[in-house]
């Protein structure tokens, strides 16, 4: 048992201080990643998380929680490259990972229900933020826990359920005064009120985003809103603005096509022009739209997957219990087989014990067993004893050493054994029984018993 412990402490120690470098470096590159989103910036080095994803990987059982940062860094890094398949695939691996670091797991699902979201799979992006949230809520992080109330609401803004909606968002108002969080609730409300077509409503809150900043989605919501309003010059206007200040693809190609279909100014060439750069951007946002989708598929099979794996622990669960039943109900059966086994020897030990004590008590001992008389012992002692003298001379002990066996098996004390085998030595009575015990193999105190299990035994 102890060798064991020994053993298994030995291996962990070893395995500790044998840690591979390249983990070290791996951990270090996470720390660095972690730095730079607490200050707001990206880890950059796509090849470098790479690897350290790939390193963390193959030890990831016993550094969990620095895997699922660096499938969170290189994930988020690989969103932003538009590379939304390879991203779903890494993030999908921090899920899967035994971290129980909920606020970063709760990031890495806020970016699979944007991937979701960008997909226009709006119900299962409101699924992947539900579990964002929750999972922020149990990390105690309450700032970004109304963040994602937040973006349970726009979900379900852009699922035209407009009562869930002003529900989730009064929530928020009522609970958190955090500036950058009554921000989104503004995004929100004014995409709630332009998919409702009150959009006065929805001009108002852009309006507001549009003080805070020059606010692309603010941009975005105006020219829309002028849009279906039929103010053509105001709508162009802020699709113009578009152009110059947002990157995404979507506002892009909504502003192409205000100026393409509302802008009277331009002449032909100019509206063949926008058209063309609407074509173009029609073709990326197409090929985007695919790569999106592919990632959509891959969450979702993972989903449909994961309620197989939970079968399967329950069985393997189910099946270790049953087993373990099994094994603890045979243990019991061996060691009342055993304990049944240890009464029949004991009692044929007795049963010796008590005819070599009768044959004793009707002769003299001290012919029987005196030193000159060794093979008159050793016959009887052969005949009630189960041939225990030629045992013991095969274990090399000598006459007086198996004369002291012999008597040590009919219980006579050290005293009356080394008056019958004639010691000259009481006092080293002691030191012959545990000179015989070590070439035996046993203890002193344990010698009696070991004496009759060699007897029964063939």
């Amino acid at each position: 048992m102890w060798n064991r412990c020994l053993i298994g402490c030995l291996l962990i120690v070893g395995l500790t201080a044998c840690t591979p470098r390249a983990v070290r470096e791996a951990q270090t590159v996470v720390a660095e990643a972690d730095s730079l989103r607490a200050e707001g910036q990206m880890y950059d080095d796509s090849v470098q998380l790479a690897e350290a994803c790939a390193t963390l990987g193959r030890w990831q059982w016993f550094y969990a929680d620095d895997y699922a940062h660096a499938c969170y860094h290189y994930g988020r890094l690989l969103r932003k490259k538009d590379d939304p398949v390879t991203a779903m695939q890494v993030l999908i691996r921090a899920t899967h990972s035994r971290t129980h670091d909920y606020h970063i797991l709760g990031r890495v699902y806020s970016n699979m229900a944007n991937i979701s979201h960008w997909a226009k799979e709006y119900a299962l992006s409101y699924d992947m933020f539900e579990v964002s949230a929750n999972m922020f809520l149990r990390s105690r992080d309450t700032l970004l826990y109304y963040y994602g109330l937040n973006n349970l609401a726009f979900e379900k803004a852009m699922l035209s359920d407009t009562a869930s909606v002003f529900s989730l968002l009064s929530h928020i108002t009522n609970n958190c005064h955090d500036a950058e969080v009554r921000a989104k609730t503004y995004e929100t409300s004014a995409e709630a009120y332009l998919r409702t077509q009150q959009y006065d409503s929805a001009l108002h809150y852009a309006s507001i985003l549009s003080n805070r900043d020059n606010h692309p989605l603010s941009l975005v919501l105006k020219a829309q809103v002028y849009s279906y309003l039929g103010k053509n010059d105001s709508a162009v206007f802020y699709a113009e603005q578009i152009l110059h200040v947002s990157t995404d693809l979507s506002d892009i190609h909504n502003a192409l096509y205000i100026l393409t279909n509302e802008d009277q100014s331009k002449d032909k060439d100019a509206i063949r022009q926008v058209a063309a750069d609407r074509a173009d951007t029609q073709k990326l946002i197409e090929i985007r739209q695919g790569k999106l989708s592919q990632a959509v598929q891959l969450l979702e099979q993972d989903l449909q997957r994961k309620p197989n794996l939970t079968w399967l622990y329950a069985i393997i669960l189910t099946a270790i219990l049953v087993g373990g039943c099994f094994y603890w109900r045979n243990r019991i059966r061996k060691r009342q087989m055993q304990q049944q086994v240890n009464q029949i020897v004991h009692r044929q030990a007795d049963a010796i014990t008590q005819s070599i004590k009768q044959h004793i008590d009707t002769s003299d001992i001290n012919h029987t067993l005196h030193w000159k008389n060794y093979e008159a012992m050793k016959a009887d002692a052969d005949l009630y004893i189960g041939n225990i003298v030629s045992k013991l001379e095969c274990k090399k002990l000598n006459e007086t050493e198996i004369r002291f066996c012999v008597l040590t098996m009919l219980d006579l004390s050290l005293s009356r054994i080394a008056d019958t085998i004639c010691y000259s030595f009481p006092s080293g009575i002691k030191t012959l029984k545990k000179r015989i015990s070590l070439k035996l193999g046993t203890t002193p105190r344990n010698l009696r018993d070991f004496l009759f299990q060699m007897a029964i035994n063939a």
